[in-house]
């Protein structure tokens, strides 16, 4: 196993734990909603410190309920997920473009050299044309 695949395989370990430690351990039990979102929190911090507190402006989009909620969040995650893949698929396409592009390159080179020797040794090693070809 190589150095890149024990670290890939310690950090989906350390992914995993983070995933399900606070599940196993029962950090949110003492909670009426265990693990909410950074903005509920906020929202409840907010409230607790000043109630009077009026928020500078409205959502553009309230959903109906929690759940479309939760579906549009998804939503927007698998779009994100969606154009980072294709940057990153990209990316990998064309680095393997122009390593195969210079791998073709190299090989036309030799193939042209290659050609080259071919007609100087059928010429008689001249390098030049012959004396009855086109242009005499």
């Amino acid at each position: 196993m190589n150095r890149n695949t024990k670290i890939n395989a310690l950090l989906l370990l350390v992914v995993a734990a983070l995933a399900v430690l606070p599940l196993a351990l029962g950090l949110g039990d003492h909670k009426e909603e265990p693990f909410t979102g950074a903005d509920a929190e906020a929202e409840t911090a907010i409230t607790e410190l000043q109630p009077d507190y009026e928020p500078w402006f409205s959502p553009l989009y309230e959903p109906p309920s929690g759940e479309i909620e939760s579906a549009l969040f998804a939503l927007q995650a698998a779009l994100g997920a969606g154009v980072l893949a294709y940057y990153f698929g990209l990316r990998r396409g064309r680095r393997q473009g122009a390593a195969r592009a210079e791998e073709a390159g190299a090989a036309d080179t030799d193939t042209d050299a290659d050609a080259a020797n071919a007609t100087a040794d059928n010429e008689g090693g001249s390098g030049g044309g012959s004396a009855g070809g086109p242009g005499a």
